[in-house]
């Protein structure tokens, strides 16, 4: 008995992952989806498979992110993508699911030196920058303002701004711990203009004496905002 193709009709594929699930996304979209919304940005290095979906389901994703106020940046040639807040025509402010997390002083002499960094290595027909810990650690002491004295509270914060940049996926760790990989990313996420701001809230920070407490003071951000961080605002008070 043969079966008559023409009578066969398509069925509804079911995406649903559990009972009751009416999302409309299958699996891989939903984690690609979850992965953008949990991380500053995903690559074709530090996220493949994400990275994968992305590109083969962006005006889904987009459709998604565009339902929270959110929109999707693609830089394809560095095949990074990453969320920013939408912004209105007409100048409304839409509900906004983040928040600008500035840089500290220390973490955008870091950004600054790494951008350089990647740029030179590009120039130079590397494709792939590493740097070291202790490199890093003392490019970073060398911005010690001549006022400063707390040098084991410096050495602390300048320990804390790898790890954070290690953590936000803009140094990538390898075999060796003290050893990173540069991320691409960090060239889209740090355009020219956002760069000039960081250069002129370091200077600005470099010129003013630290407090006798070097405590909170002395870890205060620079002002200048990532815009990525997803974060619920508290409601405004009446």
């Amino acid at each position: 008995m043969s079966l008559d193709l023409d009578t066969v009709t398509d069925q509804p594929v079911s995406v649903s992952l559990w009972e009751g699930d009416e999302g409309g996304l299958e699996q891989a979209q939903r984690q690609a989806l979850v992965t953008l919304l949990k991380q500053r940005f995903v690559s074709a290095r530090t996220h493949p498979r994400d990275w994968q979906v992305l590109v083969e389901h962006e005006r889904v994703l987009r459709s998604r992110l565009n339902d929270l106020f959110l929109d999707l940046a693609i830089d394809r040639d560095r095949e990074v993508a990453w969320k920013r807040q939408a912004v209105s025509e007409t100048g409304s402010r839409f509900p906004t699911l983040l928040y600008d997390a500035a840089w500290s002083r220390e973490e955008t002499i870091l950004l600054v030196h790494l951008r350089d960094r990647l740029r030179a290595g590009a120039a130079a027909g590397e494709t792939r920058v590493f740097v070291d810990r202790e490199d890093l650690l003392e490019h970073v002491a060398g911005f010690r303002p001549p006022h400063a004295t707390d040098e084991s509270g410096d050495e602390k914060r300048a320990r804390n701004a790898v790890s954070g940049l290690v953590k936000s996926g803009l140094l990538i760790t390898g075999e060796h711990e003290d050893r990173f990989e540069v991320s691409e990313a960090i060239e889209p996420l740090l355009p020219l203009e956002l760069l000039q701001e960081l250069l002129e809230s370091l200077r600005r920070a470099n010129a003013e004496p630290q407090a006798a407490d070097e405590g909170d003071e002395a870890d205060e951000p620079l002002g200048v905002g990532t815009g990525e961080a997803l974060f619920e605002e508290p409601e405004e008070q009446a």
